[in-house]
């Protein structure tokens, strides 16, 4: 029996290998495989492997890869989006993570509200978590990286590709834009309330394209999955 799903190896090779605890015991325990049954394995870098079942134990699989795929080409889009007050980042890469992103990058920008106290690096990991489980649930290949977050100005020096601003204004719209798929593209999305007059007229100067998500006012976490909607 083939398993419908993919599991994560982060170093895939032929020949037999132990499989993590958790992988171990959601094949043995949710999947209730046997020796003999396949599946598939991907190294979130671009491969997947054939491999079948030797030993379902639920603390150490054993399985025996028979092959290893080529490596896919690594996806050209990046996700870019302002700090919430509210931890609403986790359902953006609940859902957007399932697409194909080379990475969602936090971005604290002059209107982001981080909440007191916050503990950035917690919800880095649990970001994490959520973009290794989109993996495995949608089948992708690569695995989307979770970037910590950093200035909005330190993201636009380093940040080597194009750019596409979203805003609600209609007179920001422009129906040429890059071929992200194709293209390094970072497309970003502000917090709430949006990115800020001065923030808009800098993507100009840096000749950002601009898209226009329409004429209502989206949540802070729904503008990401619209403008990935009406690009990828």
């Amino acid at each position: 029996m083939q398993l419908d799903s993919n599991f994560f190896l982060e170093n895939l090779r032929p020949g037999e290998i132990f499989l993590s605890l958790e992988e171990s015991s959601h094949i043995a325990r949710s999947f209730r495989a046997r020796a003999g049954d396949f599946l598939t394995l991907c190294d979130g870098k671009g491969c997947f492997a054939s491999a079948e079942v030797l030993e379902p134990s639920p603390k150490a699989c054993k399985v025996l890869v028979k092959s290893v795929s080529e490596q896919e080409p690594k996806p050209q889009i990046h996700l870019a989006i302002g700090c919430l007050s509210d931890g609403g980042e986790e359902e953006v890469v609940f859902h957007a993570a399932q697409l194909p992103l080379a990475a969602i990058h936090l971005l604290r920008t002059e209107r982001s509200q981080e909440p007191k106290n916050s503990d950035l690096a917690k919800l880095c990991r649990r970001m994490e978590a959520k973009s290794l489980a989109a993996l495995k649930q949608s089948r992708k290949s690569w695995l989307t990286e979770i970037k910590s977050p950093v200035h909005l100005s330190d993201f636009l020096k380093n940040f080597e590709g194009n750019l596409i601003v979203c805003e609600q204004c209609y007179d920001l719209t422009t129906s040429h834009l890059p071929l992200a798929t194709s293209q390094k593209t970072a497309i970003l999305t502000g917090p709430e309330g949006g990115f800020s007059p001065a923030e808009l007229e800098f993507f100009k100067s840096r000749g950002a394209f601009f898209l226009s998500l329409g004429g209502t006012r989206l949540r802070a976490v729904t503008a990401p999955l619209i403008a990935l909607g009406r690009i990828i």
